[in-house]
Order: C-alpha cells, then structure tokens, then sequence
C-alpha cells in the first residue's frame, strides 16, 4: 500500500487557528493554544521521521528507546515493571514493545532470579548490534531535529523542562 501524503497547504494551519483564537477568546488565550498545537504537530512530525529512519531495522521509536534502555543497563536486562517507569509508560505497553523485540530476536525474557513473580526483559547480542546501528543512524540524521541546530535543540530541552519537572516525571 502506497501511503499518500496530503497535499501541502498554501496557509499556516496553527497561524489560521490563532486568527481564530484571538477573534473568539481573545489574546492571553492564544500563546498556549499555539504552543500546545505546534508541539503537537512536531511531535507527529519527529515521530513520523524517526520511524522511518528505524524502518531498515523493523523497529518504531518506542522499541528503539527499550531496546536502548535494556542496551544501557548495566546487566542488559530490568524488570519490565521498571522498564515501564522508566521509560514513562504504561506496563501493557512495555508489554507490547517487548513482544515484538522478542519476536525480532533483539530481546528475550528471562524469569527474575530473585522473584518469581516478575518477568526481565534481556537484550541479545542481535540486540546489542542492531542497538549500535540503528543509533548510529539516528546520530548522523540528528534525531530527526533538522533544520534546528544544537543551541536550538538545547534551547527547546529547557523550555519544556519545568512543564516535565511540574508533572512530577523526576
């Protein structure tokens, strides 16, 4: 199946929206509404270009970052309860990841040598190498960030960093 890209827009959709915004809720509504959209779409945006970076190794984003945090690790291998804290998601999720890394060979489980109740994911030599590649790769690409530079990527880090410390993630 061909993906079809949606035809480039003669206007910006976001500057429209604060038009809008600024008609009907007035001016102290509009720089959060544009802000949380812009982050919005760049998110799909880097999203949309890491994957397709990932693609030679059938990896998306969210199995790179497990598959990066087992490679981390000390051991190669945590708990999947800890990966999913650390990684910020949902258990079902680490889950899911871990099936399919699994299933590619890059990650196998492991009965947890102290609790039977719990379950290691554990990152194979596959794993290793396919971790090294693919990161290589996202390297020289600049994790998608093109056209920011450094100072600008630095920049973006600590704006949005106290929105992350207020929420409570560290």
């Amino acid at each position: 199946m061909i993906a079809v890209m949606p035809p480039r827009l003669s206007f910006d959709p976001i500057s429209e929206a604060r038009r809008q915004w600024e008609s009907h809720w007035g001016d102290d509504a509009v720089p959060p509404m544009v802000a949380v959209t812009s982050i919005m779409r760049v998110e799909q945006l880097l999203l949309a270009r890491l994957n397709a970076l990932l693609k030679p190794w059938e990896l998306t984003f969210s199995r790179y970052e497990a598959l990066m945090l087992l490679y981390y690790s000390r051991r190669g291998a945590l708990p999947l309860g800890k990966m999913g804290d650390r990684l910020q998601v949902h258990r079902a999720s680490v889950t899911n990841v871990i099936d399919r890394l699994e299933a590619q060979g890059l990650v196998r489980r492991l009965q947890h040598e102290r609790d039977r109740r719990a379950v290691l994911a554990e990152i194979t030599d596959r794993g290793r190498a396919v971790a090294e590649e693919a990161t290589r790769t996202l390297n020289a690409e600049r994790f998608g960030t093109a056209p920011l530079d450094d100072a600008a990527a630095q920049q973006l880090f600590e704006l949005l960093l106290p929105m992350r410390v207020e929420a409570g993630d560290f």
